[in-house]
């Protein structure tokens, strides 16, 4: 089988594997308000479970990364479904608010050891155009957060928020038949350094590297700016404009929509004109969306006008994360494990943050949050002129 066969065969197989996170994340996002009154609880207690969740993701990147470059994907791969798929199921019998903020956090430690296989694929079977592989992956992964609150609505109105978690153990078994059978192991370069020190030997390659170091921030920048969109988009649309369940789902999938969008530009567009440019590209659409974004919330009362702005702010996000993260994982041919482990540590981890800054800043809730998105447009700005002073 050549190697381009081998790509268009598996794209769906790991664009699934790194719908995971995404599907724990987008199909419980409805249930908020459910799962406060099942616990007997309040809002941010359950909206700490997303903290948590994001906090054991990326804990577990920094632990797999270096372990998936020494040992090989496959097994790593199938250890995460398998620990992914059984926390799920404990999520539906749990009693305890703190107990399901516990287990988030493991759901999504063994998460990470899902999605951290899948970027070093994708540079194995892509190389120079990781970029455009990356893309493929992304634009068909999309579809689980733009279905997910639907679906998660759905199985919350039909039965119980309990669904929500019964789905996520089938989704991961049936993953896990498919890995079985169809994840092949791609060439590992496995170091001769062993315990504590491998990790601190891959970790220091990565992390100075001077090509990579100004990426590594605009692709956590970029995350936290996701995040913040995440973790306040239940109170933007449903507490501060208060639409109903069914028309909050259509206003997030017309958001994650122009989000699968700008990775469809991307697949067409960055064989042409590279990563770094079309990292320029998605920065000067989130500059205009977010001054527009800034104007309609202080000014109006309009919910479809914020939905609007959000939409193509999603879109540059969806370019800039994707070539920054490809520009990164082509520095690191031998490390691309480790180098994943830091781009999704440093994502998630400033994702976790997202709540609590959001929450400190005391305006109301749009605008709020995009005076957080400007903020993160900012400093990826910053990073790419400082990209060019350097010449990288």
């Amino acid at each position: 089988m050549t190697e381009k066969t081998l790509s268009k065969s598996i794209l769906p197989l790991l664009s699934a594997l790194v719908a995971t996170t995404p599907l724990a994340i987008d199909l419980y996002l409805p249930a908020f308000v459910a799962i406060s009154s099942y616990f007997n609880t309040d809002m941010a207690q359950v909206q700490l479970s997303l903290s948590s969740y994001l906090a054991g993701y990326a804990i577990g990147m920094m632990l797999f990364g270096p372990l998936i470059d020494q040992k090989g994907r496959r097994l790593f791969a199938l250890f995460g479904l398998l620990g992914f798929g059984l926390c799920s199921f404990l999520l539906t019998v749990t009693q305890s608010i703190d107990t399901f903020i516990v287990l988030r956090f493991a759901q999504a430690f063994f998460g990470s050891a899902v999605t951290v296989v899948v970027p070093g694929i994708i540079r194995y079977m892509y190389q120079e155009n990781t970029a455009k592989g990356m893309s493929y992956v992304s634009m068909i992964m999309m579809l689980a957060p733009l279905l997910a609150p639907s679906i998660g609505s759905v199985l919350m109105i039909t039965w119980h928020w309990h669904a929500i978690f019964y789905a996520l153990t089938i989704y991961a078994s049936v993953l896990f038949v498919l890995a079985y059978f169809y994840l092949r192991e791609v060439p590992i370069h496995p170091s001769k350094i062993k315990g504590l020190a491998l990790f601190f030997s891959n970790y220091r390659i990565v992390l100075t590297n001077k090509k990579a170091r100004f990426d590594i921030v605009i692709s956590m920048l970029a995350s936290f700016a996701f995040f913040c969109f995440l973790t306040k988009v239940s109170a933007i649309y449903m507490a501060h404009f208060k639409v109903s369940e069914t028309l909050f789902g259509v206003l997030f999938a017309f958001n994650v929509l122009a989000l699968m969008l700008g990775n469809f530009i991307n697949t067409r567009l960055v064989p042409k004109f590279g990563s770094r440019k079309m990292l320029n590209i998605g920065l000067a659409i989130s500059f205009i969306a977010v001054t527009c974004l800034i104007l309609v919330s202080v000014f109006t009362h309009n919910v479809y006008l914020v939905a609007a702005f959000i939409a193509p702010l999603m879109m540059s996000l969806g370019i800039m994360a994707t070539n920054a993260d490809a520009l990164i994982l082509i520095n690191f041919k031998k490390k691309s494990g480790t180098a994943t482990a830091v781009i999704g540590t440093l994502r998630f981890g400033s994702g976790a943050f997202a709540g609590p800054i959001l929450a400190f800043i005391p305006l109301p809730p749009s605008i709020g949050f995009a005076v957080a998105m400007a903020m993160a447009v900012s400093g990826i700005l910053i990073c790419q002129l400082k990209q060019l002073k350097f010449g990288h």
